[in-house]
């Protein structure tokens, strides 16, 4: 079968592309910047990619019209702005373009929206199934909860307050009832209602075995990680406080906390139904879901992150514009050394940052990261997802991956945080010498008097770190 994956570069599409591979299906990958797919799948017999915007209706011509289903992956919570009408605009856009292929079904991943009163999150994922429903394609929508697993953004939230945090004063929403889903039976789900003609025109929730509160959710995590944690709650922490609270804490987003703070105040409680026992799916239990993720974890097999999404508030920037280093009007530090092994420094140069820091002064590298949250940037809290491997696309620490090639021994990262301009790091070791250069584009006298402020620290950060690196 011909399969269309929209938000092929996403957390859930990156863990359900490997499996409908397995089943011999032929998948259409549908992505805005095509750099920042081809790394993971270069090589990947029965993949096409093609490169379309759901805002850009006459981007969606280059659909195949001979696929035979749809996964409608797409969603924009964490970006900034109205992510609401942008939501309904993409749908609308999909819908139509749908009418002009022979699909004989959309698959939709939604939330559960079961309450009376909903979140501006889940009302825009029920306006969206609905939109969907309207076209002649028929739909089969999954709606979830909480989804557990490596790389997920709840899980790593809940990660980082439980192992951060011996006591936590919390905000009451932790009183709030869910029932998480572990990412593995998410993906079962998704992969067996394709083309499952009983599932056509219908919705279900998916859900784990247990119905939690937020609180019993980080203790039983603490459980499992064997940490003792104490969480009071008080009455009178304000959603903008609750917001920024798990802004500075965890690796999340601002705006992805706003929006989170705001569900969190829903019970979402699935609806019974019979669909697990249709498709033969044994639900798997919170604690287990963890257990599962840390051996992931655990095997640096962590396939996909919610933190390598890039927002379109960023998309206008990205690949094709900013994978060539401009070399004019802009201020560059370049450093050059030899070393005595070539692959260890490239091994160094690729696993750089996460767990394995930046080399030399990490402290100012962490207090760096602790100003950009503190002025509402992504801070360095969201470490990498492989230890070793990387790839175009991917985020690291408050970098984005423009560019990763082993074999040229080259990695271009592009920043993230909050600059008066805008910067690159450059990697690249060719013969016996290891290259490294940062390039600054200022804007304006701000981003002049920026560069000349930390120049003294590049000095002894920058020598220090190539000196690690080949050293």
């Amino acid at each position: 079968m011909k399969i269309l994956l929209t938000g092929a570069t996403g957390y859930i599409a990156q863990r359900l592309l490997p499996v409908l591979l397995e089943k011999g299906h032929e998948m259409i990958c549908m992505v805005r910047e095509r750099e920042r797919f081809a790394g993971k799948y270069a090589a990947t017999k029965n993949i096409t990619v093609i490169e379309a915007d759901l805002l850009a209706p006459e981007s969606l011509a280059n659909i195949p019209k001979d696929i035979d289903a749809a996964y409608y992956l797409v969603h924009s919570m964490s970006g900034k702005g109205e992510f609401s009408s942008l939501e309904e605009q993409c749908a609308e856009n999909f819908i139509k373009a749908m009418e002009n292929t022979n699909a004989q079904q959309v698959i939709y991943l939604s939330g559960i929206v079961n309450e009376e009163h909903l979140s501006k999150h889940l009302s825009s994922r029920k306006n969206v199934e609905e939109i969907l429903a309207s076209g002649k394609t028929p739909l089969t929508t999954l709606r979830a909860g909480i989804i557990v697993g490596s790389g997920s953004a709840s899980f790593e939230i809940i990660r980082d307050l439980v192992e951060k945090l011996p006591v936590m004063i919390a905000p009451k929403w932790l009183y709030t009832k869910c029932q998480p889903i572990a990412i593995r039976n998410v993906v079962e789900f998704l992969s067996g209602v394709l083309l499952k003609e009983v599932t056509y025109n219908n919705h279900y929730d998916i859900y784990g075995p247990d119905i939690l509160t937020y609180k019993q959710m980080l203790l039983g995590f603490a459980e499992v990680r064997k940490l003792k944690r104490h969480i009071f709650t008080v009455p009178v922490m304000t959603p903008r406080l609750s917001s920024y609270w798990l802004y500075f804490v965890t690796s999340t987003s601002y705006s992805l906390a706003k929006n989170l703070v705001e569900s969190m105040k829903i019970d979402v409680v699935a609806k019974p139904n019979n669909l697990k026992d249709l498709l033969g799916i044994n639900l798997i239990p919170y604690k287990t879901a963890i257990k599962i993720a840390f051996d992931k974890i655990e095997q640096n097999m962590v396939l996909s992150s919610w933190k390598d999404a890039v927002g379109r508030a960023n998309y206008s920037k990205f690949f094709a514009k900013q994978i060539k280093v401009p070399q004019h009007g802009v201020f560059t530090d370049r450093k050059m050394t030899i070393t005595d092994d070539p692959e260890r420094a490239a091994d160094r140069i690729f696993s750089i940052g996460g767990e394995s820091g930046w080399y030399y002064a990490d402290w100012l590298w962490s207090f760096r990261g602790f100003l950009d949250k503190l002025f509402g940037g992504v801070g360095l809290q969201r470490g990498r997802n492989n230890k070793a491997l990387i790839t175009a696309g991917e985020s690291l620490d408050f970098w984005r991956v423009l560019y990763a090639n082993r074999k040229e021994k080259r990695l271009l990262l592009y920043a993230e945080m909050k600059l008066p301009g805008e910067a690159w790091l450059e990697f690249k070791v060719k013969g016996n010498k290891v290259i490294q250069v940062a390039t600054f584009r200022p804007l304006g006298i701000a981003g002049r008097l920026y560069w000349y402020s930390v120049l003294p620290f590049h000095y002894f950060i920058f020598n220090g770190m190539i000196n690690k690196i080949a050293h």
